[in-house]
Formats: structure tokens, sequence, C-alpha cells
């Protein structure tokens, strides 16, 4: 057992300083020791033996020579004073060292340690007195000067007499009584009585402890902006009734629920004596992305991010045709550019990024999204056709986004073109040519021959150098997605443009609620590559699901963080759709009757790329009226799937596809189920079908009319005729010129035309119910009896 001391303590009964007791003890432990602290009986020993040291006479016959020298002071007279009886103390201490065992002796003179024990026992001394003894013991000879240091050998004797009790004693119980007068209620004196209790560990003692330091302590609680009343009186630790009593003296009211902010929050927890701290919520957001500006030496220049815009069929793609020398505009359905491409080119040392944008009004929203990734707006005007409703469009988008804007009058080829009039319904929308004073460039250009093209990539190098489009590359990737399809082989395919940092192969980027890292990278001619600099178009593979087109992405380092977030992205989108559901309160319910009254057309749209199909979607649900309503309940992308014919099945829509088909599991399930696909290839025939056929205006489509049905009795085999199945009509008419189908067993075996009908041996144009008849088909002869034939014809009908 290690008892401890306190070094006040000590340094008060040597009378010396708190320092010189440090100074004495740190050498030989290699600790810094404080005022307060405390020390073992290892460290006690030695600063006894120190401080015995420095107080040694050298000459032990002066030293007694000075102290008889000294007169003792008379004592106080005493009548009838009987002889002082040695005391209990003394008569024990002498008792237990003639009991000492040689072994201790001699463990004890292995130690070579003196304590004030053994030197009060072996020279009687119970106390200090003002003369100097000599002090004689087996294995030292120390002389100490006791007038000098006077030290109560008492409070570190009784420690010492316990601990050699219980070594040379161990059986002896502790409780035995000691001949004093003991308090009932004194704790440490109870601690050892066998009253059922156990003994406190070490451990359950430390923790006693820390729990007591812990009370003792101020609270300290952490409140957010916002935090409910529950909420925080479980962290100051209190009833929830003690804070809303808080309150109420306050002069305010509030339930358990109740949300209060900050500044209130925190009063209330200063009435309660806490140290309050502003908890500060970081979003994944901030943790996952780096919000770092880029130094001025960082930055190099890039190639400025051109957008084409205009009109449909004002010569945009040719114009890039021209420009890139390949031939896009011939691929394309009906001269229409379908999806936004990237492409790079090159002018003299210049390398330009152009987007390509489709001019149809349905892409408008991909259009706006395109002119939000660029630096430059190519405004494309024919020059015979002059400003269109589509034109108008693009001017208002450039405008929007900041963009500087050139004019590319096109067509010049014609004879009817006319520029001027071109420039003159320009200021019509704040736009004045170069020519006129402005600060727009007009240039005339045509696609079919080329001329003006070289003018044009000119003024553009000439304008990004104005603008002085700089961009970081020794940073992680961060860009827009400019469109995503889905792949069957390669899965989820993203066309990104990088627009600051660099982008390398294995990066992981989430790009709204798709995350994943980059399998491969093709730059805009086909070519693998591993990494891509600022204005760089790439398309890239390995994201979990297709992004929507516009959607930005970033490169991160975290991927784990990264799927948390693309994961909470997901929740919040779901919830924002179920929201989008309006209620039916007392306010909006004859609003909601009414609109029960409207018809409704639903609709699923799938398309090739994530861009067309918010087109379509977009295109369609505008043509809706005040009788029937257009609503689009699912737009995807890739082929049409057995799960959007369900889809369509449970909610009575028709599925319309733009450059997909269905797969044939989807195929067989709608003719199951009835549901109706649309294939298109031009956006304008989906867009003039759906509005004929809302206007009941559909061109005439055919349907299935079933006439009756008829039981196979019996097959007969004729040489000359073939099979002959002998039947009985069992509902409706079986005719002559109807299309047959045989169903077996409730299987569709064939469909096949009737080659011949007879009542007994004459031909009959139709055999009605009850009656029976001989049926020959015309090609398939495998009937058995029992088969059912259905007797059916194709006719033409409107909605």
């Amino acid at each position: 057992m290690d008892f401890k001391y306190k070094i006040a303590d000590v340094a008060k009964e040597f009378g010396v300083p708190a320092k010189k007791v440090i100074e004495t003890v740190s050498p030989i432990t290699g600790e810094a020791y404080k005022t307060g602290g405390t020390f073992g009986e290892k460290e006690l020993d030695f600063l006894l033996e120190t401080l015995t040291r420095e107080n040694a006479e050298p000459s032990l016959d002066a030293y007694l020579a000075s102290g008889a020298k000294e007169e003792p002071k008379p004592a106080p007279k005493a009548e009838n004073k009987k002889p002082e009886a040695p005391k209990p103390e003394a008569k024990k201490q002498e008792n237990r060292r003639e009991n000492r065992k040689p072994e201790k002796q001699a463990e004890k003179r292995n130690e070579k340690r003196v304590t004030l024990q053994e030197l009060a026992a072996d020279t009687g001394i119970k106390k200090p007195v003002a003369a100097t003894e000599q002090v004689q013991v087996n294995r030292a000879q120390v002389s100490v000067d006791t007038r000098t240091v006077d030290v109560n050998v008492d409070k570190f004797n009784a420690r010492y007499d316990d601990l050699a009790d219980s070594r040379n004693m161990p059986n002896k119980r502790k409780n035995q009584p000691t001949g004093k007068k003991e308090k009932f209620n004194n704790r440490n004196n109870r601690r050892g009585q066998q009253f059922g209790r156990r003994r406190e560990t070490e451990a359950e003692r430390l923790q006693r402890i820390q729990l007591e330091k812990a009370r003792n302590a101020q609270l300290k609680i952490s409140i957010p902006d916002e935090i409910t009343v529950g909420e925080l009186a479980s962290r100051l630790k209190q009833t929830a009734a003690k804070v809303v009593a808080k309150f109420m003296q306050m002069g305010e009211m509030h339930a358990v629920s109740d949300v209060v902010d900050f500044d209130t929050a925190a009063l209330i927890a200063e009435e309660f004596h806490a140290k309050v701290e502003h908890e500060v919520h970081v979003s994944i957001e901030e943790r996952l992305f780096v919000q770092e500006e880029d130094n001025a030496a960082d930055l190099v220049e890039r190639p400025p991010v051109v957008v084409v815009m205009g009109h449909v069929d004002h010569g945009k793609t040719s114009i890039l045709d021209a420009i890139r020398k390949t031939n896009v505009t011939a691929g394309e359905a009906g001269g229409i550019t379908q999806a936004i491409g990237a492409y790079q080119v090159k002018s003299g040392d210049s390398i330009i990024t152009f987007l390509d944008t489709p001019g149809h009004e349905a892409f408008t929203a991909m259009r706006a999204r395109g002119a939000n990734m660029t630096d430059i707006a190519v405004l494309v005007v024919a020059a015979d056709d002059g400003i269109m409703p589509q034109t108008i469009e693009s001017i208002n988008h450039a405008k929007a986004a900041g963009v500087k804007l050139i004019v590319a009058v096109n067509k010049m080829d014609k004879p009817t073109a006319n520029p001027e009039r071109v420039k003159e319904q320009l200021t019509q929308y704040e736009i004045v040519p170069e020519d006129w004073g402005g600060d727009v460039a007009c240039i005339p250009v045509s696609a079919l021959t080329g001329m003006g093209i070289s003018d044009l990539l000119e003024r553009i190098v000439l304008e990004a150098e104005v603008m002085e489009l700089k961009a970081n590359p020794n940073r992680r990737g961060k860009g827009a997605v400019v469109e995503a399809r889905l792949d069957k082989g390669q899965g989820p395919v993203a066309t990104l443009l990088v627009q600051n940092g660099t982008l390398h192969k294995g990066d992981c980027l989430i790009a709204g609620t798709a995350v994943g890292r980059v399998r491969t990278m093709r730059d805009d001619k086909g070519r693998e590559i591993t990494e891509a600099g600022p204005s760089t178009p790439v398309e890239i593979t390995g994201l979990t699901e297709v992004p929507e087109a516009g959607e930005l992405f970033e490169a991160v380092e975290d991927e784990k963080l990264a799927r948390e977030l693309a994961d909470k992205r997901m929740t919040e989108a779901k919830e924002r759709q179920f929201a989008a559901y309006t209620k039916v309160t007392l306010d909006n319910l004859f609003d909601q009757m009414a609109a029960n009254d409207m018809k409704e057309l639903p609709i699923v749209v799938k398309a090739d790329v994530q861009g067309s199909a918010e087109a379509v979607k977009q295109s369609l649900e505008k043509i809706s009226n005040e009788e029937v309503r257009v609503r689009v309940i699912h737009a995807g992308v890739g082929a049409i799937s057995k799960s959007d014919v369900s889809l369509a099945d449970a909610s009575n829509a028709i599925i319309i596809g733009f450059n997909v088909r269905p797969d044939a599991v989807a195929k067989a399930e709608a003719e199951q189920t009835g549901v109706e696909m649309r294939m298109y290839r031009v956006i304008y025939d989906a867009i003039n079908d759906v509005s004929d056929a809302m206007k009941g205006m559909l061109a005439p489509k055919v349907r299935e009319v079933a006439l009756g049905e008829a039981q196979v009795r019996q097959v007969y085999k004729i040489s000359s005729v073939g099979t002959v199945a002998g039947c009985r009509v069992t509902d409706g008419k079986i005719t002559r010129d109807a299309q047959l189908r045989l169903v077996r067993d409730g299987i569709v075996i064939c469909e096949d035309a009737i080659a011949s009908l007879k009542r007994f041996k004459d031909d009959a144009k139709e055999v009605a119910e009850g009656f029976e008849c001989g049926i020959t088909l015309e090609k398939f002869s495998d009937i058995k009896e029992g088969d059912v034939f259905e007797c059916f014809k194709l006719e033409e009908y409107r909605d």
C-alpha cells in the first residue's frame, strides 16, 4: 500500500519552503511537481535524508558541548504531582522494536532508509526538544539538529504504524479496539468494519472522484440557431417543467415542442448557471467541397466556350459542320439537332470549344443551361427569314446569362438574302451592330459555300482575348453536365464540360444524385484520354445513374461522403415531388372539384438522352388546354422497359418513345395490357399527334372486333381437302371472311384465315350460335379436339 503526502503539508511540517521540497524531490523522479501536488513514500524518505544531511554537524562532541552549556528552563512547581507514566505509544513502539525480526532489520538495512518512526523509537524522544542528541542506529549514524526543524513526528508515525501492523500481522483485524473513543458516525472509522459492505475498489474510488468533479464543474452546453424547449432541457440536464417555469419567470409561455432561437435559449441556460457555446452545423457540402479562391499566379489562359443559338433550320449545325469539316446534319432526323453536342476546333494557334444547342422551342431549358455554361454566344440568323420566335428566345437567354453576343447572318448565298433588314430587326431588341455604331459584331456567312467562316472564328478568338479568360488547372475538376444518356453496354454515359481545374481518370465525382469514379474518359473525337483541363468537353462512364443535363459536377476526395450527399439529395428530391401534390383544403375544395371535371391525358416519356426527355416533357405539357390537360407522369432515359409499361397500365397512360424502342418483354407486356406505345424520331410528329388526339382529329386507328367462338368437337383428315374441324358455334357467329384465332388451354396457338366454311356439304357465308359447321384453315393444320376458334375482324375507328 503506497501512501500519498501533500507537498504543502510536508513543507509546513519540516519548516521549509514548498519550492525547496519540489527542487529536492524532482531530480530523482524526473517529474514537475506543483505546490498542491502529492508524492509517495520514496520521495518522502529521500527528502528526509537530504534535509538530515544538510543539517548535520561536522563534530559531534562540539555539538553536544554546545547543547550542555545551555541551561534548561526551570519547570513550574506543582503540588502533589505524581511521576509521569510512560505514554502508551512509546511503550508500544519499544515493544515493536524488541519484537522485530532479524529478517525485517536486514531488509530495512538493505534499503538504507531512516524514518522518523525509527529515530523516535531509537532515541526515546517522542517530540523534538531544544537539546541535540546523538542517534545510534544499527545501519547508520546520523546527527539530527532538532533545534531548527520542528517536525510533527506523530503525523507520519501513525501511517507507518498501520503499515507495520499490516505487514507483521496480516491476519489481525483492522477494526480491533484501539482504546480510543470512537464516534459512531465517523465514516473513516466505520469503513473497515464488517457490516456486510464490500471495500471500495480503486477503480470505483476514481470514478467517484470523477463524478464529484463533474458535479462541481460548470455545465457546458452547445446550442444551435434553433432548438426545442425539450431538447434544451435535456442538454441542461433539467426537467422540462423547470425549463418551462424559467420561461414563465421571464414572461414567455412555451410548450415542450416549441422552437426558440439561440439568444433566448442562451438566456435560459445562463439562468441555470451553464456555459453556452454556439453550435454551428457544418453541412455535407461544406465538408466535401473545398471553397477556396484561386491564386492569380495559378491562373492560365483557357479556350473560350461558345454556344451556337438561333431559330430552327437557320443553319446552326450547318455552320458547325463547315467549321469542323464533318457532316453532322445528314445524320440527324428532320435536320434538327436532337441533343446538345460539344466539340473543339482549332483556329490558328487558338482552340475554341463549341456547344451545339437545338433550335426548336422545345429545347428552351437545354438552351438556357447551355448559355449559362458559355462565354460567347453566336446567334445564327437566316438572311432571308430574319428574326423568328426562337431567335428572340435565344437573345433573351444570352442576355440573362450575361455572355458576349456575336451575330452570324447565315444563308448569304441565297438571292433573297437581306442582311440590312436583319440588322434593323436586331435593333428592336437592343442589339446594335457595329456598322451602326454599336458593339455587336454581325458577320455575314454562308454555311453552304464556307464564306465568312474564317472571319467568324477570328472574331471569336479576338473577343476571347479581350475577355482574358483564365482558369486554374492545378485543382480538382469541376464543371457542368452537357448531356447524359443510358448506354446498353456502358451504362450511364455523361458529356461533361470541365470549367475549372483538371479532371483525371479515376477521380470520384458527384453530379446531382449521380456519383461514381471516372472509369473511361474520351475527348470530342472519341479518343481515350487520362485528363481534361479547363474548357474541355469529355465523355465519361462510371456514374451510378444518368445525371440531369445542366447539373454541376465536382471531383471530390471522399467517396463515402459523396455517396452520402447523393442519397441526401435523392431524399430531398422525393420530398419535393411528394410536396408538389396539392392537398384538398376548405380553401381550394371548389378548385379541386372543378379540376376533377377536366380530362387528363397521362403520358410516359422515354428518350435517348436526358435533355431530350425533359424537352419532350415540357413541350407536351405546354399544349394543355382548358378541356384536356397533358400530364407527363414519368420522363426517363433508355429503352422502354416492362416497368414503364406497368406504370402506364396502372396510370392509364400512353407511352411516347423519342429515338428509343421497347424491348421484347415490354412489347409483349404492352400488347397484353393494352398499353399504347408510339415511337418518334422528330419532336414535331409527337407534338402534332398529341395535339390531334386532344382535338379528336387523330387519323383512324385499327382495332379488333370479336364476332363469335366455336369449339372443335371432332377432327377429320381428308386427303383432297386436308384437316377439317367439326365445330359447334358456342357464341356469336362465325363468318367466312373473318380472321380466326386458335386458342388451346388459354394459350393462343396461331392466328389464321378461314379457307372454307361449310354447313353440312354446302358452303356457308356465316354460321350462327348453336349450329354446327366444318372449318378448314388456310395455313395451320394441327387442330385438336377441344380447341377454341375465336372469330374476329379488324376495323378502323376514330377517338
